[in-house]
């Protein structure tokens, strides 16, 4: 399976937040929207960062309540790994493994298109595994 068939599934639709605002803003975002991390993009849909709720807390460790003032762009991850929708499942989750995080932009033509979460990852594995697990079953039953 790849990239695209999941988004195909689950929606193209990717929270985006300007590099101006507040990690304040990411915060409330986070919060409304029920997310792990919001993609940072300008108004042209290309990927300048990503910001998790683990850049949050690392942040509010490491300097406190008044960094929630600052901008995004001093906190976000600026070396975003992104992927294509051609990209395998499997792929991206070597990648999501190696790299230790839960999210992906998916850029096509250098816009982005898309995010593949962890929560995607393993509900793809899960399925797959179960799909295995009924042919062998009809596989025997038949047998």
């Amino acid at each position: 399976m790849s990239v695209a068939r999941i988004l195909s599934q689950k929606g193209r639709d990717v929270v985006t937040i300007p590099p101006h605002f507040s990690l304040s803003d990411v915060v409330a975002l986070l919060a409304q929207k029920g997310i792990g991390a919001v993609v940072v993009s300008d108004s042209s849909r290309s990927v300048l960062g990503i910001v998790s709720e683990r850049d949050v807390m690392r942040a509010l460790a490491a300097k406190g309540a008044d960094v929630l003032g600052e901008p995004v762009s001093r906190h976000m991850t600026a070396n975003v790994a992104v992927v294509g929708q051609g990209a395998s499942v499997p792929e991206v989750m070597d990648m999501m493994t190696v790299g230790r995080f839960r999210h992906v932009p998916v850029v096509e033509d250098g816009k982005l298109v898309g995010l593949v979460s962890i929560g995607d990852v393993v509900k793809w594995r899960v399925d797959d595994i179960e799909g295995e697990k009924r042919a062998l079953q009809d596989y025997i039953a038949t047998a």
